[in-house]
């Protein structure tokens, strides 16, 4: 089914446009070795990724993807900090753009629709990776996990994206590969596409029921056309 009478496209960050993991798992495992504990392979990091730095670095320090409620707050406070250190010197070193995704968002772009970022990675990120990335001038608006008083699956994020382009939620769709997008999409009563190729804590993201769900970021195409001028 075509998705058609859209004027904005809401995009998440890690996992939807970047494979970040690397970058994350480097800065999460200097963090803990640095606090005397022991690193964790990649692939095990990849898994904690997509609630924002603070519930990843609490789940580095747990080892686990459920936060240990032992954890003292001091050490959780400091841990943050050097881990947003580490990951600043690292942000784009190994992280890179998932397959199709710079030639789709230019088709879109020039197809005339307009392109925001909302991710939970903290804002000062994301102008550098996308800087490093290729993607810079792309999008015109990025909200960030620690730009608001809530992020996703909060709908406040998406809320705030429709005030700034002067749009309704029916007007856009919320495009991510977890469950953060699609339930705060669903909570603020906007459409939504999922990409199974990211970082979903092993969930089928069908389970959430977002309007379409990809394999490859180029099948937004097959949706997303005819856009309408406003009336």
């Amino acid at each position: 089914m075509i998705i058609v009478n859209k004027q904005v496209l809401l995009f998440d960050l890690d996992g939807t446009l970047v494979d970040s993991a690397p970058d994350l798992a480097a800065a999460v495992n200097q963090t803990l070795i640095h606090f005397d504990r022991e690193p964790f392979p990649e692939t095990t990091v990849r898994n904690w990724v997509g609630n924002g730095a603070l519930t990843l670095i609490s789940r580095g320090l747990s080892g686990d993807k459920n936060v240990d409620p032992r954890l003292s707050q001091t050490l959780v406070d400091d841990a943050l900090a050097v881990f947003l250190d580490f990951y600043e010197q690292c942000v784009c070193d190994k992280s890179k753009l998932y397959p199709n995704v710079k030639d789709t968002l230019l088709a879109l772009k020039a197809q005339g629709y307009r392109l925001g970022i909302i991710t939970n990675k903290p804002e000062k990120f994301v102008a550098p990776m996308l800087d490093g990335l290729g993607l810079a001038g792309i999008f015109e608006l990025i909200l960030g996990g620690d730009s608001l008083a809530e992020r996703k699956p909060h709908p406040l994020p998406l809320f705030t994206a429709c005030k700034w382009f002067e749009v309704s939620a029916d007007q856009c769709v919320m495009i991510g590969d977890s469950k953060n997008d699609i339930l705060a999409a669903k909570a603020a009563k906007m459409d939504s596409i999922g990409l199974t190729y990211g970082y979903n804590y092993d969930e089928d993201l069908a389970i959430h029921q977002p309007n379409h769900l990809f394999s490859d970021f180029n099948e937004l195409l097959s949706v997303l056309k005819d856009i309408q001028e406003p009336a």
